[in-house]
């Protein structure tokens, strides 16, 4: 199981922002140049969350992006779904009378692997940061 790169950056985006700048916004450069990755693909990114409601975009000269939703409300899984979607992690292929059994034990396994990402949130992280 792996998530794509575009998670990570949506996570460390994330974070950055709950962690440095909850109430202010934030340039699409700044993030990149924080996180080391391309504004472009960052912007994507940003979309996404956008969408998902967990962040907005402020216009004008001191624009960028900041937090929508409370920062102790933000899980995992939020920032997660926004950028992967929700969709199954695994689908059986093969035609059964009855339910997979397969099916079944992943399904158990994602459902438990969920619970611990939406009870875990961004802004717990924030004490662990070694400080500079």
């Amino acid at each position: 199981m792996k998530y794509s790169q575009a998670t990570d950056y949506a996570l460390h985006a994330m974070l950055y922002l709950v962690a440095e700048a909850p109430d202010k916004p934030v340039s699409v450069q700044l993030l990149a140049e924080k996180l080391g990755v391309s504004q472009t693909y960052l912007s994507k990114m940003l979309t996404k969350l956008v969408k998902a409601g967990l962040i907005h975009s402020v216009s004008g000269a001191n624009g960028g992006y900041k937090l929508k939703r409370n920062q102790d409300d933000i899980s995992f899984l939020d920032v997660i779904q926004a950028i992967e979607g929700t969709t199954s992690l695994f689908e059986c292929s093969f035609h059964h009378d009855s339910a997979c059994l397969i099916q079944q034990v992943v399904a158990d396994a994602e459902q438990q692997m969920m619970h611990t990402l939406k009870n875990k949130k961004i802004a717990d992280l924030v004490p662990h940061i070694p400080k500079p």
